[in-house]
């Protein structure tokens, strides 16, 4: 696959997944968020279909592609109105670690889960202190005899209450330098001194946001995730894959809401014409639809290079793609309720929410000034800030 244009199997993917997104839709999301639920039933029917781990290996179950066709998945659930936020958290970052880094015995225990959705896992790298600086992380990992033992915090960690497990990120001593490096361990829902607390959002949203403590929890040595030595490796393998699919959860609100505004622009006339038909309405909402295409783009070459195994190319094309995606979302989702004017700010067009929504793909999971700082020093060769 080159970047620019879609094989056959992504059209028809692409297509597949839309048709089963217009039958759940923004309704049944809302209806789930409304009553403290979950997305279950689209989480199972997606599983089932194979959907939630086309990115996984096919001898665990999965459907052996890439974060290409991941994204695809997410794109289109969320253009449908019923995004599935765990994609990004559950398949994209724990099941692409574990694929990559884990033992036999771990891709054995969790990929297959992993891949139909019966198993779902968070991912643990936010601390109170430390914010987008993962250097700065405090959460430590001490060996006692051959078991494991983690001490720290967490925040702002989304599904912890039905996921089985959570993948943290624990900073453990290197024997030689003395330096803490970070490392990867799997910490099950119901281990010993894991406690967690859900933090009171304003966003609305099926999949809660928690601060986790870990104190003193004891874990066997199976419990690391790949090499103790392999450390920021490891880390970015998930990093990358979080970024393309956060763009791809940007990109699918933004055309939702975009479509929206289309097809109200259509149809209310004003003064004897449709208000689309006005160019202060029409041009903005061209702007949107090409800004929202632009980003796809550069999601799709960041995919493919994570795909085919670049991780430095990735690594500058997804944070890229995941800048844009966050920008052109939050405008689209502006455009859109600004063009249905104070119906935008209804409950019955479900637009208003995304205003919150929307602005999540410009903090999470690095923030815009993050990107900017990356892109500087890292691309342009400027001396760093910091």
């Amino acid at each position: 696959m080159s970047p620019v244009t879609e094989t056959d199997e992504h059209k028809a993917l692409r297509s597949a997944v839309a048709a089963l997104g217009k039958r759940y839709g923004r309704a049944y999301l809302t209806k789930a968020v409304a009553e403290g639920g979950h997305p279950d039933e689209l989480w199972a029917e997606a599983g089932k279909l194979g959907y939630l781990g086309v990115n996984l290996p096919e001898e665990y179950g999965g459907g052996g592609g890439g974060i290409a066709e991941l994204s695809i998945v997410l794109e289109e659930l969320g253009a449908a109105g019923c995004p599935l936020l765990m994609l990004v958290v559950s398949p994209a970052i724990c099941g692409t670690v574990i694929a990559r880094f884990g033992t036999e015995e771990q891709k054995r225990a969790w990929l297959p889960g992993l891949s139909d959705g019966s198993r779902t896992m968070a991912f643990g790298i936010t601390e109170p202190d430390a914010g987008s600086n993962s250097h700065r992380i405090t959460t430590t990992a001490r060996r006692d005899g051959t078991d494991w033992v983690l001490t720290g915090r967490k925040v702002f960690i989304s599904g912890v209450d039905i996921a089985d497990a959570t993948l943290i990120v624990g900073r453990t001593e290197d024997a030689r330098t003395g330096s803490l490096k970070p490392c990867l361990f799997i910490v099950p829902r119901d281990a010993e001194g894991f406690g967690r607390r859900q933090i009171d959002m304003e966003l609305a949203s099926a999949e809660k946001q928690f601060e986790l403590t870990l104190d003193d929890v004891r874990l066997p040595a199976e419990a690391l995730v790949g090499d103790e030595d392999a450390g920021l490796l490891q880390l970015f393998a998930g990093l990358n894959p979080e970024r393309v699919m956060t763009a791809a959860f940007a990109i699918g609100m933004g055309r939702f809401a975009l479509s929206r505004a289309v097809e109200y622009a259509r149809e209310r006339t004003v003064w004897k014409a449709p208000i689309g038909a006005h160019q202060a309405i029409a041009h903005p909402l061209a702007q949107a639809h090409i800004e929202l295409e632009l980003a796809r783009l550069m999601m799709q070459k960041a995919a493919y290079l994570y795909d085919a195994g670049d991780d430095i190319g990735a690594g500058e094309a997804a944070n890229m793609a995941k800048y844009a995606a966050g920008e052109a979302c939050v405008r689209a989702v502006d455009q859109a309720v600004h063009t249905l004017g104070g119906n935008g700010l209804t409950r019955e067009f479900g637009l208003a929410s995304l205003i919150t929504a929307a602005r999540v793909s410009r903090i999470a999971p690095v923030s815009r000034e993050m990107i900017l700082n990356y892109v500087s020093h890292q691309t342009l060769g400027l001396p760093k800030s910091y």
